[in-house]
Order: C-alpha cells, then sequence, then structure tokens
C-alpha cells in the first residue's frame, strides 16, 4: 500500500474509469474513422461534381471538430485522472515501460488537433486539392495515435512471455517492441479499425438524417446510403476478426467465457458471457435497423432514428470494452499484476512480512478494524464496495464471522481447485492481517449488538 485509498461511493472507482472510457471510446474512434470519412467524402464529392455535399460536409466538420477536440480531449485526460487514482501500481507500471510510447502519441495527438482546426477553418480559402491533403494528414495522424494505444491496451491482457522474463527486474523497457507487439496486438488494431470505420458512419448517418429530405431527396439519399457502406466492411468481418482475437487471448482468460456458458443462468460470474452476447445481438440490431430505416427508405430517415443506432452503437462498445476488461481477470496486467495491484511476484513476500509492514497510510497504533479497512481498501476495494456495487454486505449476507474467516482462507491459500481462483486475486498478508480483514467484514455484514440497538 504505497499509495493513499480512493474511496467512491456507490460505483467503487473502477466504474469511474468505466464510465469516462466507454464515453471517450465512442468519440475517440469516431476520431480515427470520421478522420478519413471527410477527405474521402470531399474527394468524391469534388469527382461527381457534387457541390451540394460541401455545406453538408463542411457543417459535419464543425460537429467533428468540437466533438473530438474538446469532448474527447477531456475524457481523454479524464481516463489518465482516473486510472492514476484508481490503479497506481497498474499506471506506474505502463508509464514506465512505455513513456517514449506514449510521448509519440502525444505528438501525433497535438498534430490530430491542429489539423482538424486547420481543416475546417480552411474550408473555401485554400485549393481543393490542398484541402483534402490537410485533411489525409489529420487521418494519418489519428491512425498513428491508435496504432500506438493498441500496443499499450492489448499489453496489459497479453503482455508477452518475453516482457515477464524480465518483469520485476528494473529491464522491462528493454523489451518495449515484444510488449507492444504482444500476442493480441494486431487482431487488436484491426477490430478496434473495424468499429473506427463504423462508428464514422453511424455519426454521419447524425448529420445526413438532419438533413430535409422533402427539399433535398436527392441530397439526402446519396449521403446517408454513402454513409452506411462505411458500416459494411466491419460488421462482415467482425465476426473473424472476434475469433482470431479470442484464439490469441491465453486459455485461462479464455475459461471465463466457458465458465460463463456452463453457469449461465445460475453462475456468479457470467458478466462475460453474457455481455459478449450481447455485442452480437446489439451488432445485429443495428445492420437491421441501418438496412430497413437508413438503406431502403433513406430520404425519409429521420433524425431519431438515427439517434437510435448511436445509442445501440453505444451499448455496443460499452459491451466490447467491459468485456475485454473483465477477460483480464483476476489480473489487471497479464500474469504479472493482479486486479488490486499487487505483482504476482510478491504474493509470498507479503505472507511473510505483511500487505500492511511498510505502509505510510497505517498508524502503528491502529486497531484491528482500522487494519482490516486498510485490508480490504487496499485489496478488495478495486473491484468492491461496502454497499452497493459487488457490496460486501450483499455478498457475505447470513455469513457469521466463522464463515467469513472460512472465506478468507480459500482466498489466501489459493489453491488450483478454489472456485474463485479464475477471476479472483489472492489475498495476501500475515495471519494477524487476515483475521483483521475478517473482523472488519463481519463488523459490515453483523454490526456489534449496542449498534444495532441504537438503531
Amino acid at each position: 500500500m504505497n499509495y493513499p485509498f480512493w474511496n467512491v461511493p456507490h460505483i467503487g472507482s473502477g466504474w469511474v474509469i468505466g464510465l469516462i472510457a466507454i464515453f471517450h471510446v465512442m468519440i475517440s474512434h469516431f476520431a480515427v474513422g470520421g478522420g478519413l470519412y471527410l477527405p474521402l467524402a470531399e474527394r468524391k464529392a469534388l469527382r461527381e461534381g457534387r457541390r451540394d455535399w460541401m455545406e453538408v460536409l463542411r457543417g459535419h466538420s464543425k460537429f467533428f471538430l468540437i466533438l473530438t477536440g474538446v469532448f474527447g480531449a477531456v475524457s481523454g485526460v479524464g481516463i489518465w485522472f482516473a486510472i492514476g487514482l484508481a490503479h497506481p501500481e497498474a499506471t506506474s507500471t505502463l508509464i514506465h515501460n512505455f513513456v517514449f510510447g506514449w510521448a509519440i502519441e502525444w505528438v501525433f495527438f497535438m498534430i490530430e488537433l491542429s489539423t482538424a482546426a486547420v481543416y475546417y477553418y480552411t474550408w473555401g480559402r485554400v485549393s481543393n486539392e490542398l484541402h483534402i491533403k490537410i485533411g489525409y494528414v489529420y487521418a494519418a495522424a489519428s491512425i498513428l495515435t491508435l496504432v500506438i494505444i493498441n500496443g499499450i491496451l492489448t499489453f496489459m491482457l497479453t503482455p508477452g512471455d518475453s516482457w515477464l522474463e524480465v518483469a520485476g527486474t528494473g529491464q522491462e523497457a528493454s523489451r518495449f517492441w515484444q510488449a507492444f507487439f504482444n500476442p493480441t496486438y494486431w487482431p487488436s488494431l484491426f477490430l478496434r479499425a473495424g468499429v473506427c470505420v463504423s462508428l464514422a458512419g453511424i455519426w454521419a448517418l447524425v448529420t445526413c438524417s438532419r438533413i430535409d429530405g422533402v427539399a433535398q431527396p436527392r441530397l439526402k439519399t446519396d449521403l446517408v446510403r454513402w454513409s452506411v457502406k462505411w458500416l459494411v466492411p466491419s460488421f462482415v468481418a467482425l465476426p473473424f476478426l472476434l475469433l482470431w482475437y479470442l484464439w490469441q487471448v491465453p486459455e485461462s482468460q479464455r475459461a471465463l467465457l466457458q465458465l460463463g456458458m456452463q453457469t449461465i443462468g445460475a453462475g456468479a460470474f457470467t458478466q462475460v458471457t453474457r455481455v459478449a452476447l450481447l455485442i452480437m445481438l446489439t451488432s445485429a440490431t443495428i445492420v437491421g435497423v441501418v438496412y430497413l430505416f437508413a438503406w431502403r427508405s433513406p430520404a425519409t430517415f429521420p433524425f431519431s432514428h438515427a439517434l437510435a443506432v448511436l445509442l445501440l452503437g453505444l451499448v455496443a462498445t460499452a459491451s466490447g470494452e467491459y468485456s475485454r476488461e473483465m477477460l483480464r481477470k483476476p489480473y489487471v496486467v497479464g500474469r504479472h499484476m493482479f486486479s488490486n495491484g499487487v505483482r504476482k511476484s510478491e504474493v509470498e513476500k507479503f505472507n511473510r512480512e505483511g500487505y500492511l509492514t511498510s505502509s505510510p497510510w497505517i498508524a502503528t497504533n491502529s486497531t484491528a478494524l482500522e487494519r482490516g479497512q486498510a485490508m480490504f481498501r487496499g485489496q478488495c476495494g478495486a473491484c468492491h464496495t461496502t454497499d452497493a456495487y459487488r457490496s460486501m454486505k450483499t455478498l457475505l449476507a447470513g455469513r457469521d464471522r466463522e464463515a467469513v474467516g472460512n472465506l478468507l482462507k480459500i482466498l489466501h491459500d489459493y489453491k488450483p481447485d478454489s472456485p474463485y481462483r479464475a477471476f479472483m486475486p489472492p489475498l495476501v498478508g500475515t495471519t494477524n492481517e487476515i483475521q483483521a480483514l475478517g473482523d472488519y467484514l463481519a463488523a459490515l455484514v453483523a454490526p456489534p449488538a449496542r449498534e444495532q440497538a441504537a438503531r
């Protein structure tokens, strides 16, 4: 416990990251796909002499600039703020291992912001050829940011054997490229690229749906159908890319999907499977809605239907990000660091010397309940709250002190046949520390009699 604990009531710190990340992904992936959509649409309009497209594209570029340059940038900073507080150990690992990768990504990001603004403000002020080239520069920079970020995100699931060989030795950065081009890098990159292209079409439908189909039926028909075509490639390739991605995921993590299939409807940990099914159902619904209402009747495609498609896209994106995060269980960095920030190599040390021994946040004269609370915050708080999301009061309801102690012993022993091993990290610490945690949890579930009488 080298860092202070960030207590987020009710939803927990993990969902703060999740909510910001889902919002950010919807915009950041649009920033990549939409950055390619605009110059290609402009090029098509000029080649076919469709001057009526230009005003619509100019308005779309303004919407694109505001959404990606303001909301996308702010939510990106918000993710950094949240992960630094919720998972400081994991964030430290990412920074130390990929510091030059982050620096390169920020260079591309600054190019993105600059060229997006230049692209919008130079409509009609520079030649058409130069204006399209500006759009292509933006598109290239945004694609390169995806290339960099994808390597870092996939590292957290599959850091690779080469990097794990030197993990904890101080030589991790010497395996930068092996960690970057990790086993899930390429399938994830193609998956995300497909999502980027699809979101470009979905967000464009929001703009195109606002065109007056009575006054300008041909304009609206052509732009709506052009936007729909951006959804086709990724939705056709999605099943194959997903299978490729899962093939590269370690067997221990794929087992979470199998666990969900075997226990669906009764199991305690079926979220991964259920959310994976939600992705497929939502994606199929998007295809159906877009075909029936946008492709077949483009001139009458309303703004409300475009928002419905956008909402479905948000659900699919949120489900994908949630599944990716859940597949890492019980790790935050695969086979290296558990979800509570405890490194796999430090488990025996903590069990021998104590988890709270060197913590600057625990007073030497602290009570057993205070030490138990510190154990809960450090080892359980990343995934559980006391009374809301994954509530300990709910999960332990009906258990007495002995039953709570038996559960903690199972988590501490961490035997291969433990039912919790697949998705929960080991409980580390000395016997006294684990007893203190048991006292704290038992007090949560069954407060002392005098406290109940006072109520």
